[in-house]
């Protein structure tokens, strides 16, 4: 059924809803070129509230890369995402960046679980970037018990990274995460700074993923910064990528989509990263730029729409 007709049809009568906690956000909200910007949690730092996903850049030229990245500091994004993982996304963000980068905050991440890997990727990531440190550095996609295990265990990555931030090479630590338990273990085993984790509208009502990962993190006055906020679903098995840099189905209409956003924005957070899509980036910036807090009528249909909707995560 078409996303519009089925948004614009459906009888929402009836339907509890809970608007997102937005206490004391618009105070944590500053205006700069357009897009607004919140404090990280408990840090000084204040970033955009729409993050640049660099996993955009894959695959994509270098003029692609510079033009993206100086039009979207033009219009005040100062916080870069981009990983190891993301293909050459780093090699492109690094020139690209450069003219910029001491106005920018630059995050970045690691998936190795040892020290010895862990170091090596940090040395490379800083090299490809073109910088002598990254604001925040992250354990990148704790998925199991076992990956947050060995990456705090004897010779584990959190060696490198309490190691990186005594030297100046990393200004904050945190972690990403695609599940609740290893997100949950995680902050037990670390006063992490930061937290890079989805929370997106049909996850967390159908899904029941992210609610209780959230409340504890802003517990701890940490920055939390979100994943998958443009997300639907996940593609279905045979089912061709939107985006080639986008492994899931995205929200495609406009007003979906604005809602959909401004949903997650609408909770104690600092920021939402992109999606693999410049496409999705710059319907991103405009609805950033414009950003006001989702109503209840728009919160009534974002949970109908979430009632007959599988969501990328669940718990």
């Amino acid at each position: 059924m078409e996303r519009r007709i089925f948004l614009k049809n459906t009888a929402i009568g009836g339907l509890a809803f809970t608007l997102p906690s937005i206490s004391g956000m618009a105070e944590n909200a500053m205006l700069d070129k357009g897009v607004p910007r919140r404090k990280l949690g408990r840090a000084s730092d204040e970033l955009s509230i729409l993050g640049f996903g660099s996993i955009m850049l894959n695959n994509n030229t270098q003029e692609f890369a510079n033009d993206n990245v100086a039009r979207a500091f033009n219009e005040g994004i100062n916080y870069f995402d981009v990983a190891p993982s993301y293909g050459n996304a780093q090699q492109k963000l690094g020139p690209a960046l450069k003219p910029y980068r001491k106005n920018c905050f630059l995050a970045c991440k690691t998936n190795k679980r040892d020290n010895v890997d862990a170091q090596k990727e940090l040395d490379e990531s800083l090299r490809l970037l073109e910088t002598d440190h990254f604001d925040l550095y992250q354990l990148h996609a704790l998925t199991t018990i076992d990956e947050v295990e060995k990456a705090f265990g004897p010779n584990g990555a959190m060696e490198v990274f309490v190691k990186a931030k005594q030297a100046g090479k990393v200004r904050y630590l945190g972690f990403s995460a695609h599940s609740e338990e290893a997100a949950l273990l995680a902050l037990e085993k670390f006063d992490f700074d930061t937290i890079l984790f989805p929370i997106n509208f049909v996850c967390w009502h159908t899904g029941n993923f992210g609610p209780k990962v959230y409340e504890k993190a802003k517990k701890r006055n940490m920055g939390i910064l979100a994943l998958k906020s443009m997300a639907l679903t996940r593609l279905q098995e045979g089912e061709e990528k939107v985006f080639p840099n986008c492994w899931y189905r995205p929200l495609m209409d406009d007003e979906t989509l604005s809602m959909g956003f401004r949903y997650t924005l609408s909770k104690d957070i600092t920021a939402a990263v992109s999606p693999g899509a410049s496409e999705l980036f710059w319907k991103g910036v405009n609805i950033a730029k414009r950003f006001s807090t989702i109503t209840a009528e728009e919160n009534n249909k974002l949970l109908a729409l979430a009632k007959e909707t599988e969501p990328v995560f669940k718990s």
